[in-house]
């Protein structure tokens, strides 16, 4: 297999995944009209006496109008949760860099070591027909990692570690840059970017919910004798369980499925580099190099936050979002 047939696998996959996140969000839509209804029929179900209780009727599980209305709802708060992500994660690749203890390397610095990690830069940049982003060395990380950060390409940078620098040869450092080139060429950054942000909307769902209970619960607490309110606030904890419920488990399955198309977009950018470098043994030994000397773990405060840009797994994290390496 090439690594053209490598690359249309790993998107075909990638489309795969953003499928099921779709379906994902369908789900979250049925899953709160489901609970919406049953709230509704419980509230208008009469209580039957043994006589009345032949022919009863069963209230209508389907309403249009209900389910417009739930899927409104639960839009336009997973909506607004991304946008607000969105706007919050929007920007430069540059602060990122930064927060992560970047420093800026002139253009014409002097030192050997940051003028080879500058000319390899331009070599790759050419090679993926980018501009030359600006390159960000993290001085204090001893691990094999780099990175690339930005929502669009004019707006993107390369950031390597000094470990990075210092311990692979010039055909692995070309590998890895190359490797992140792939991820600004093909919008990988963008889509993670939409992809934490779906997630949060999800996850604001569920916060409605235990912030409705809580304060459903407050109120409830202070009226107990109108049986009319005591109705009603056991309809609000009702509901706000069943979203608290809906919402993280939503959370849950989002990031296992974010976790899972950043897999497939880093075999692309593995068989992306191949593709600029016409060098697999370049990455391969980059790769093996962070299995068996320095490793790949950042030390820096915000790296979990950006764990999914990465070249490789720099920290621990339940859903992994790097293949394992020997894959």
């Amino acid at each position: 297999m090439n690594f053209f047939e490598h690359q249309d696998r790993a998107r075909r996959n990638t489309g795969r995944l953003v499928a099921l996140f779709v379906v994902a969000v369908i789900g979250l839509v049925a899953g709160a009209y489901g609970l919406v209804i049953a709230v509704l029929v419980a509230g208008e179900s009469p209580r039957p006496t043994a006589e009345a209780a032949v022919g009863l009727q069963v209230p209508p599980l389907w309403r249009p109008e209900v389910f417009a209305a739930v899927a409104l709802g639960v839009g336009g708060v997973v909506g607004a949760g991304s946008l607000y992500k969105t706007a919050q994660l929007a920007g430069g690749g540059e602060p990122l860099a930064l927060s992560l203890g970047g420093r800026r390397l002139p253009a014409d610095s002097p030192d050997p070591l940051e003028r080879k990690v500058l000319n390899v830069v331009e070599e790759m940049a050419l090679a993926a027909g980018l501009p030359v982003p600006p390159v960000f060395m993290m001085d204090h990380e001893e691990g094999i990692n780099a990175f690339a950060a930005g929502s669009r390409p004019e707006e993107a940078v390369i950031g390597l570690t000094r470990g990075c620098a210092e311990q692979l040869s010039r055909d692995e450092l070309q590998g890895v840059v190359a490797h992140e080139f792939s991820h600004i060429l093909n919008g990988d950054m963008r889509l993670n970017l939409r992809l934490i942000a779906i997630v949060h909307g999800i996850l604001l769902l569920g916060l409605i919910g235990y912030y409705a209970v809580r304060l459903a619960a407050a109120s409830g607490g202070r009226r107990r004798s109108d049986d009319k309110s005591g109705g009603i606030t056991a309809a609000i904890i009702v509901i706000g369980l069943g979203l608290m419920a809906v919402g993280f488990a939503g959370t849950l399955i989002g990031s296992l499925i974010k976790a899972a198309v950043s897999r497939q977009r880093e075999f692309l950018a593995d068989a992306s580099a191949v593709q600029f470098t016409r060098n697999p043994d370049g990455i391969a030994g980059a790769l093996k190099k962070i299995g068996g000397l320095a490793g790949s773990r950042l030390e820096a405060p915000r790296a979990t936050e950006a764990s999914h840009m990465f070249f490789a797994s720099g920290v621990s994290a339940l859903f992994a979002t790097h293949p394992p390496l020997a894959e």
